[in-house]
């Protein structure tokens, strides 16, 4: 089950909801009883494996015609 992070804005506190994607836009009250909380976007990686390197040297595919004209 998917876990959603809030921010009260009466307290400041953060916490995490589990919740069903059905009902992810649903209001959440704050573990201090407050009402007044907005849902923070987060960054999740997930899955695969992404290379942040350079492309590796003499081709091999990718780049801008093949991989042999980047250096």
């Amino acid at each position: 089950m998917p876990r959603y992070e809030y921010r009260c804005r009466s307290c400041g506190d953060t916490f995490e909801v589990s919740r069903p994607m059905a009902e992810s836009s649903a209001p959440a009250a704050c573990p201090a009883g407050h009402d007044d909380t907005v849902k923070l976007l987060s960054a999740v990686a997930v899955g695969g494996s992404a290379s942040a390197g350079p492309a590796p040297a003499g081709g091999g595919g990718g780049g801008c015609c093949g991989g042999g004209c980047c250096g």
